[in-house]
Parts: C-alpha cells; sequence; structure tokens
C-alpha cells in the first residue's frame, strides 16, 4: 500500500491532468499508478487524430511503470474534469490493469477530489486472463488439425 492517502494519490493524478494532450475530446484524464514498492507513475492521456490510436492516462502510467522495471501495482487514483459524475476506467484499462492483479485499488473521483473506492475485480468481475489461454492452448493442442495428423501418424 502506498504511504499517499487516497487524496493525495488524487492530487497527484489532477497534477498529471495538466499534461494532457486533448485536442479533439478536450476531455483530461490523470492517473496515479502506486507500485506494490511504493513508487509511484503518473500519467495522463494522448489523444490522436487516429482515435483508435489514443491512450489512455491509466495505460500510460502503466508503460511508464513497465518501462522501469515495475509490474506489482497495488493502487491507482483516476480523475478527470467531470464534475457532476466519477471518471472510471474504460474497458481496454481495466483489462490491462487485469494482467497485473485483480486486487488493485481503484479511486475514481470527480474534478473536486470527491471519490469513490474499488477494487479492480468489482470493476472487471470476469477478466479475461492467462489461465484462459492456457486452458485455450491445451484443447488446441489435442485438436488442432495439425495434433490430429501427428496421432494419426503415429497410430
Amino acid at each position: 500500500m502506498s504511504k499517499n492517502s487516497p487524496k493525495e494519490l488524487l492530487e497527484m493524478a489532477r497534477e498529471a491532468k495538466k499534461f494532457a494532450y486533448n485536442p479533439y475530446s478536450k476531455f483530461r484524464v490523470g492517473a496515479a499508478l502506486v507500485t506494490k514498492e511504493g513508487r509511484i507513475f503518473t500519467g495522463c492521456n494522448v489523444e490522436n487524430v487516429g482515435f483508435t490510436s489514443t491512450i489512455c492516462a491509466e495505460r500510460t502510467a502503466i508503460c511508464k511503470a513497465i518501462s522501469e522495471g515495475y509490474r506489482d501495482f497495488v493502487e491507482i487514483a483516476v480523475t478527470s474534469d467531470l464534475e457532476d459524475e466519477i471518471v472510471t476506467p474504460c474497458g481496454v484499462c481495466r483489462q490491462t490493469l487485469s494482467e497485473f492483479g485483480s486486487n488493485i485499488k481503484v479511486y475514481c473521483s470527480k474534478s473536486d477530489l470527491g471519490f469513490e473506492e474499488f477494487t479492480l475485480k468489482e470493476l472487471l468481475p470476469r477478466a479475461f486472463e492467462n489461465n484462459h489461454l492456457e486452458s485455450f492452448q491445451a484443447t488446441i493442442k489435442n485438436t488442432s488439425p495439425f495434433s490430429i495428423w501427428q496421432q494419426k501418424k503415429t497410430t
């Protein structure tokens, strides 16, 4: 857990939000990601005219952490300019975070830093996880055309 309170993390996210590159939507988002070791990585959204190339604040923070060798995350704070409702991570960010654990605490806030706390599992209860691939690969190994051909060849 971070030595910082959720409010302090949200303040860091608010500061990161100031650097958002958002010429198309004008929607700024900031994030502050905490590692198991207590390191904090901030991020902002970076838009692109090819909208699917846009990277969200949460993934910016994740990429910064990964690029410095950190992979165990315990908390993330997310804030935007919304005044009347909290902002939550999008589906892609939820799935990306789930790669690193389902018990990550997620603090989602309004612009005034009033916030709600969730676990990632609450936000993405049935995430697609690596064990799904392992199960799929075992199935493919036994039922792929090549595997069946190999089995016939040896019998």
